[in-house]
């Protein structure tokens, strides 16, 4: 008899980061460290992709950031950069109001019904995002969040032959030197996947793996996507498809923001959106509380609905003081009339 892998009670609350859980982008206190003027680090990365081009190169806009902030440290004028550094400076990061107490909150919703207790339902809380995971890590947000996904660099990168070296130099300047993961705007979807079939929770289980829905630990129908527009439209378009719910934040200062998440409603893109307010009382704030527990009371009626369709009742005693059923009375003519 087939088992399924996973009992599908979890439900995933799944966040960009940039400019939907904190105002800007998160690389504002390493610019401010080093005395890097942001505008002008922007204006080169944007630039990029075209002066590239103009070389008969193709880069990727999404990511040749990160290319350049390793430029930055080559150049010597964000000598020294480290992942711990970069984790250090995450703790500098200003959330969006409500936040993160609002992820504590959400998490709370599935221990205020005795149904959702019984039925073991939790949330889960993940960051997907283009930026620096380290930052990320380091941030007051991290003690909320199952797992962090975003973009990570490498210090000191193993030399050609190392397999045949014995021993490793202890004392040397650290310092990040090479990408060792890349995520883009499309990238992201497959960290979707992965949360969907509990990749992260089973290292044997491989993202391209053929799996049933029915054995995917995190259902689409249990997601919630968060995120600020139309760079995550890979996202919103999987999720949303896909049988799970996708929100749009925009600031609540800009006027543009909030027309393009508007045209991401009129497009069928998102369910709905709201401001950059993750306070309880915000609209943005009622509205993800009543979706965490609506996945909750679809857990509860599914499992519920499970166990009346696998599980019979069992036979009753009758006590003598209930009365029995009335058989059908047999007329005895009838009888005798059909045997002759």
């Amino acid at each position: 008899m087939e088992t399924s892998l996973y009992t599908q009670n979890v439900v995933a609350c799944i966040w960009d980061f940039d400019k939907t859980l904190i105002p800007g982008y998160m690389q504002q206190p390493l610019f401010k460290k080093f005395g890097i003027n942001e505008k002008r680090f922007w204006e080169e990365v944007n630039a990029l992709p075209n002066a590239y081009r103009e070389r008969g190169l193709t880069v990727s806009p999404d990511t040749i950031y990160l290319n350049h902030l390793l430029s930055y440290v080559r150049s010597g004028i964000i000598k020294g950069l480290t992942n711990d550094t970069l984790e250090e400076l995450g703790k500098d990061l200003v959330f969006n109001p409500g936040l993160p107490q609002f992820f504590k909150s959400l998490q709370k919703l599935v221990t205020l019904k005795a149904e959702y207790i019984k039925n073991d339902i939790r949330l889960e809380h993940y960051i997907v995002s283009t930026g620096l995971a380290a930052m990320i890590r380091g941030s007051k947000i991290a003690p909320f969040v199952e797992d962090i996904y975003g973009c990570e660099f490498i210090e000191d990168p193993f030399l050609p032959h190392f397999l045949d070296q014995k021993d490793f130099e202890l004392h040397h300047d650290r310092e990040i030197s090479q990408i060792g993961v890349v995520i883009d705007n499309t990238i992201k979807t497959r960290y979707i996947f992965e949360i969907n079939k509990g990749c992260n929770k089973n290292p044997e289980i491989n993202v391209n793996s053929k799996i049933r829905h029915s054995d995917r630990r995190v259902p689409f129908r249990n997601m919630i996507y968060v995120a600020d527009g139309p760079s995550d439209i890979p996202v919103f378009s999987v999720v949303k498809n896909s049988g799970g719910k996708t929100f749009a934040v925009y600031d609540q200062d800009s006027q543009e923001e909030f027309a393009q998440n508007d045209r991401l409603l009129q497009s069928n893109r998102i369910h709905a959106y709201g401001p950059t307010n993750f306070e309880e009382s915000s609209n943005t704030g009622m509205w993800l509380k009543m979706h965490v527990c609506a996945i909750c009371d679809q857990i509860v009626e599914e499992r519920e609905l499970a166990m009346t369709r696998k599980v019979g009742k069992p036979p009753q005693h009758i006590h003598k003081d209930e009365e029995a059923p009335a058989l059908p009375k047999l007329e005895q003519d009838t009888f005798f009339k059909e045997k002759k």
